[in-house]
């Protein structure tokens, strides 16, 4: 797994040459990385190749420059990559109607905490949110979390050797379950491992 450095980023014009090629190795590689969760409920899990595209398409977005803009950039995002015993996942709650959207975010207080992971023989493992601020007030939840799920090496060695990966929420609002994610999927996140 890379580390994404000041020194490992492009400048904003070496960027605007290798966007249109970085961007399609992003998409690429998001859609082995996305774990749908139900009708309304997506993780995307995050990676160094993820968040250095978020980082370089922020820059160049913002037109920053300055040291201490790309510094915030780099603090903002950098601790979305996984450390090697955990997977790290943006969680999106998405109602296209703006109206459904508001009072099924007040009815998913909470949602954030109820996600898992569940590797075969293991148990499951809840999500620790939000570790940066709370997103979450009295009267609703966001519709975007941050999730790291932590693993320990007997779950890991179990998905080494073929064990089958599930998710889901248990929210008393809004309940989904994927038996095993694809294997595509589960060989994305595989690499995100290294204990």
């Amino acid at each position: 797994m890379g580390r994404i450095t000041r020194d490992s980023l492009m400048t904003l014009e070496a960027y605007a040459k290798a966007r249109p090629a970085m961007r399609a190795q992003t998409i690429e590689h998001k859609k082995n990385r996305r774990v749908q969760l139900g009708e309304h409920v997506a993780l995307m899990f995050e990676d160094e190749l993820t968040l250095r595209y978020q980082i370089q398409e922020m820059l160049r977005v913002e037109k920053t420059f300055h040291e201490e803009g790309i510094q915030d950039e780099l603090n903002a995002y950098t601790p979305l990559v996984p450390d090697g015993n955990n997977w790290k996942a943006t969680m999106l709650i998405e109602y296209p109607d703006v109206d459904e959207r508001r009072a099924m975010l007040a009815r998913l207080k909470g949602i954030e905490d109820k996600v898992y992971v569940q590797v075969a023989g293991h148990a499951r493992v809840y999500a620790i949110a939000d570790e940066d601020m709370e997103r979450e007030n009295e009267e609703k939840t966001s519709s975007v979390h941050f999730l790291r799920f932590d693993l320990q090496p007997a779950m890991v060695e179990s998905l080494k050797a073929g064990a089958a990966l599930a998710m889901g929420v248990d929210h008393p609002a809004y309940t989904a379950h994927v038996d095993a994610v694809s294997a595509a999927t589960r060989a994305s996140l595989m690499s995100d491992l290294s204990i």
